[in-house]
């Protein structure tokens, strides 16, 4: 029998809706304390706001925007036992207001790691292949390291200087070591060997140049790390074809979470989630790199299915399934897929 690595993936990653009271709000049944949270207003036009126990609460980065690290005491105040406390601030709490966070186990505040060339505070969650990494970059050419505690390499690796105004990095596997993505804008994938030193990470090691993303000299950055398991995480590509009757993108789980983006074209990037869209077809997405308000029109450009073994693309549009381009991906899973191996797996379950 090939069993998945993870049966219960509700224990590492979990995505939590609320309604802000604009005063202290315990937000709970997350299922565990997470270390990493992203929220997003739904109901309104408003930033991205990511929190990490590496970095302490009330500490946030707007994915949607190239700036430095806020500090906001009536952010989120609190990380608990099985969610989060958020205060009045408008990214994360305004009164009536509907908001959605995604939310993942780490390892609590970390510990330190000296094994790399640049030194790092490393939270890691080798079960489930995530890790938040802190460091202090030292702005020299070459092949800089910095360990980041999964035991397997990352497949993919998002990256924010905490201290100045610097687009996000974003490492993939999909498009390889020699190219990145930015998480807080529209491009193409770009060439740059000072990004990565062409060096794709192993299994202790991230690798980095002397772009100011993710190694200026004296800058505090953070990397969010993840490794693919079985069961509860997939970090892929697929060639889109332009139809409504769109690429199926085999997972092995039923998807909680997608991450989209044309590596090839200027596209937003694009989140769906099974709690914001509990059944087939799915549209209602937010953007990464962009402070709008969800999308509540289901008008035929957005729309994806999340299956039983994967997800499939019911759009035809540019930014989820161009014609003949490299879209990476992304995925959580809510629940696993167990199977004999070699047994047939539907493509069309819903």
């Amino acid at each position: 029998m090939a069993y998945a690595a993870i049966t219960k993936p509700g224990l590492h990653f979990n995505t939590k809706l609320y309604t802000g009271t604009g005063s202290s709000n315990a937000i709970t049944g997350v299922g565990f304390q997470p270390d990493f949270t992203w929220i997003k207003k739904r109901s309104g036009t408003e930033n991205h706001a990511l929190f990490d126990a590496v970095r302490g609460v009330t500490k946030y980065i707007k994915s949607d925007e190239n700036a430095s690290e806020v500090t906001e005491a009536t952010s989120l105040s609190a990380f608990g036992t099985d969610g989060f406390t958020v205060v009045s601030s408008g990214k994360t709490n305004t009164n009536s207001a509907t908001y959605v966070s995604w939310n993942w186990k780490a390892n609590g505040a970390g510990s330190a790691d000296t094994s790399g060339t640049i030194n790092s505070t490393v939270s890691a969650n080798t079960t489930a292949g995530f890790s938040v990494v802190k460091y202090v970059g030292d702005g020299t050419g070459g092949n800089n390291t910095i360990a980041h505690g999964l035991g397997v390499a990352p497949d993919c690796v998002i990256y924010k200087n905490l201290d100045s105004a610097r687009n996000w990095i974003v490492y993939h596997k999909g498009i390889g070591a020699t190219k990145n993505l930015y998480l807080d804008l529209t491009n193409a994938a770009n060439t740059a060997s000072n990004t990565f030193n062409n060096v794709a990470p192993t299994s202790t090691l991230l690798n980095v140049n002397d772009s100011v993303g993710v190694n200026e000299s004296g800058d505090n950055h953070i990397a969010y790390c993840f490794a693919e398991k079985k069961g509860f995480s997939k970090f892929g590509s697929y060639t889109g074809n332009a139809s409504t009757d769109g690429t199926f993108v085999y997972t092995g789980f039923k998807p909680a979470l997608v991450i989209f983006k044309n590596s090839e074209a200027a596209e937003h990037w694009r989140m769906y989630d099974n709690k914001r869209d509990v059944s087939n077809q799915m549209f209602r997405n937010l953007l990464p790199n962009h402070a709008s308000a969800e999308n509540t029109t289901d008008n035929g450009s957005e729309e994806i299915d999340f299956l039983a073994n994967g997800f499939k693309l019911r759009s035809s549009a540019q930014q989820l399934n161009g014609n003949g381009q490299k879209l990476i991906y992304m995925a959580f899973a809510s629940n696993p897929l167990v199977a004999n191996v070699g047994a047939s797996i539907p493509t069309t379950a819903r």
